[in-house]
């Protein structure tokens, strides 16, 4: 039999047809392996690169046997379950899931951290089929009591070596525990590491395994490069590979450099965007959807984001820190040359990485070409074809990221003033307000500011929504001096500053002093009154131009 179509593989022909109107005609080789033992309630484990089509390779299964299940949705008790490691990855799953769900009347909910849980809590108690999880938020809900797994009825991992890689398979253990034995297991992974082994013996049920691009198969679409720099080059070359036309993703080793690099991007003309596990959800939302939209063509990633990236079109990869083993290199180099497109991968290296790129390359089975190049190479003009353009940076809204100490809403505040901040360290929530003492608030805390009072009085402390900046804002009336930092900051600082002076009262108040918001070391200056405070005060905005205006009363 013929498996050149999805309706051969025994896919229904309505899912055939929304399959085609997304432009997917033929499955992919992971695809035409697993579908037929999938759809026939099997369990399957099945290993191809990243980029292969996995995604599809389950979720249709999933929806054909709930829509032919005769059990029904109740609350707090999906059918299916879908575990993926990253939010990002969690959101393409179930935007891909959307249209075919909707064609059989079934409902799903993403479950992940970062964000409030009651809509999650909301959508689980009115019921819904199919859960697509990050494991770490979905078992802090199942303790709580909001959701069982006792009606799950097929469960699916993704990327399940890249959970391994982040420490994951404990609370994966915990929840696949909790699944029914008898229901059908599915697992997708690039690699069958020995983390990976242990999930597969101890869960799945004489699976049918299917192996096809696997992480080490060639992509013939591809193209991989090694462009020598000096440290000094380094900086340069990236600007000019990225100012070419298309999108392009830079992946780096740590957040910080992420940060940096994303800021040097910017300070260049060129409009690029930062992802990285520091940002809040609605941060790394608008990350996103600014890449995906074109705003930004360039997003500069850390390793912990590689997997949980899908943009189509992609025509450019640059390590430009190469990582450090070759399981992340393939990971990394999969973000291009994805479903049959072409797609070129760069690795900057300077001298101190030559052995280390070498031995990565090895491992990775890529043979790379070589070329010690500076700024102004040919080669450069042809990895990325097309006119240089320098359209200025990309002014994103105030991030929020999570940074600093204190507990979820920690205990040392005292009297008439907020919640106060914790002293062990930890990760704060929205909630977490800082410490106070009496009307006069004065402590340490994060995003609202340290030691806000209620009302009158004059706080004084250390608080910002992103890191050590330091905020004093009465909600009304009262003079207050301190320090309030809105993911700003030095050039050297890491988004939050923590060298800007401000008075910042909510209203009503007398104020006079800096007020940082996205700075950017070349940011443009705009002078004015705003929200009826009797005063003046600076704002710079992240703009790469410089410009200034005088504004009038606030409204």
């Amino acid at each position: 039999m013929s498996r050149n179509t999805f309706g051969a593989l025994g896919v229904p022909s309505d899912l055939t047809a929304i399959l085609t109107d997304l432009g997917i005609t033929t499955p992919t080789p992971i695809q035409a392996a697993t579908l037929p033992d999938s759809l026939a309630g099997r369990d399957v484990l099945g290993r191809g690169r990243t980029g292969s089509g996995k995604t599809f390779a389950f979720l249709l299964p999933v929806v054909v046997r709930l829509a032919a299940s005769t059990s029904r949705r109740t609350a707090k008790r999906p059918r299916a379950l879908i575990l993926a490691p990253t939010r990002e990855l969690v959101a393409q799953i179930e935007a891909s899931l959307e249209p075919l769900a909707r064609a059989h009347g079934l409902t799903s909910r993403t479950i992940f951290g970062g964000v409030g849980q009651n809509p999650q809590v909301t959508a689980l108690a009115r019921g819904v089929d199919i859960v697509i999880a990050c494991p770490g938020r979905l078992e802090d809900l199942i303790g709580q009591g909001h959701v069982s797994l006792d009606a799950v009825e097929i469960t699916v991992l993704d990327e399940a070596d890249h959970m391994a890689d982040l420490g994951f398979l404990p609370v994966v253990k915990r929840l696949l525990d909790r699944t029914p034995r008898q229901g059908q297991r599915m697992l997708f992974s690039a690699t069958l590491d020995a983390g990976v082994q242990v999930l597969v013996k101890r869960y799945l049920n004489s699976p049918v395994t299917h192996e096809a691009d696997s992480a080490q198969s060639p992509v013939a679409t591809m193209s991989h490069h090694v462009l020598h720099v000096t440290p000094e080059a380094h900086l340069p070359v990236l600007v000019d590979l990225v100012a070419a036309p298309g999108r392009t993703v830079v992946f780096t080793r740590t957040k910080h450099r992420a940060k940096k690099l994303a800021r040097q991007l910017n300070a260049n003309g060129v409009p690029a965007v930062e992802l990285h596990g520091n940002l809040s959800q609605n941060a790394r939302t608008r990350t996103m959807d600014a890449f995906h939209s074109g705003a930004a063509a360039t997003l500069v990633a850390t390793d912990i984001a590689a997997r949980g990236i899908h943009v189509d079109d992609v025509g450019l990869v640059i390590h430009a820190d190469p990582p450090v083993e070759h399981k992340a290199y393939l990971h990394r180099s999969g973000r291009t040359a994805r479903a049959g497109a072409s797609g070129t991968v760069v690795t900057l290296m300077t001298d101190d990485q030559v052995g280390d790129v070498r031995d990565l390359t090895r491992k990775a089975g890529i043979k790379p070409t070589t070329t010690r190049v500076s700024a102004t190479h040919p080669l450069l003009q042809t990895l990325a074809p097309g006119e240089r353009e320098f359209p200025g940076g990309f002014a994103t809204a105030p991030s929020q990221e999570f940074s600093g100490t204190g507990g979820r809403n920690g205990g040392a505040g005292r009297g008439r003033s907020r919640a106060g901040s914790g002293g062990g360290a930890g990760r704060p929530d929205a909630a977490g307000r800082g410490s106070g003492n009496g009307r006069n608030g004065n402590g340490t805390g994060d995003r609202a500011g340290g030691g806000r009072p209620t009302t009158g009085g004059n706080g004084s402390g250390h608080g910002s929504r992103n890191g050590m900046g330091a905020s004093t804002a009465p909600r009304t009336g009262a003079s207050v001096r301190g320090l309030d930092s809105t993911t700003g900051g030095t050039p050297t600082a890491q988004r939050s500053g923590s060298t800007t002076q401000a008075r910042g009262p909510r209203a009503g108040a007398s104020v006079r002093g800096l007020n940082t918001n996205n700075k950017s070391s070349s940011g443009g200056q705009n002078r004015g009154r705003a929200n009826g405070a009797n005063g003046s005060g600076r704002t710079r905005s992240a703009a790469d131009f410089s410009a200034q205006s005088r504004g009038g009363r606030g409204r």
